[in-house]
């Protein structure tokens, strides 16, 4: 099990707020397509309130995508109350999420039932 705390060896700034709710890691490159179609709607999300959204360059941060196994972009590490989730969860029937890891782009709709079920 991660917790959110742990992101801190990697750059990442944590603040007590993260520690509660939902939080999503966009992991993704500048050069990356899908990552450009997802970016917008991930800000968007968080625009609304329904998550907290960090982004990182995979690039720039090459023992982050060590740690969690990234091997594709773009890459979502999705938490709840501070904790990587431990569940999987799917949506109209597809396995989208697991251990806490979303890979791959997807549309808002798609997007909105995940944290549903975060």
């Amino acid at each position: 099990m991660t917790n959110i705390e742990e992101l801190k060896e990697f750059g990442f700034e944590i603040t007590e707020e993260m520690k509660q709710g939902k939080v999503i890691i966009d992991v993704y490159t500048t050069w990356c397509g899908p990552c450009r179609f997802l970016s917008p709607i991930l800000e968007k999300l968080d625009e609304e309130g329904l998550i907290k959204l960090l982004k990182e360059d995979l690039d720039q941060n090459k023992p982050l995508g060590e740690k969690f196994g990234i091997t594709a972009i773009p890459t979502l590490l999705l938490f709840n109350n501070g904790e990587l989730l431990n569940h999987p969860i799917e949506v109209q029937g597809q396995l989208l999420v697991r251990n806490g890891i979303m890979v791959g782009s997807a549309g808002e709709q798609v997007l909105r039932e995940v944290i549903e079920k975060m």
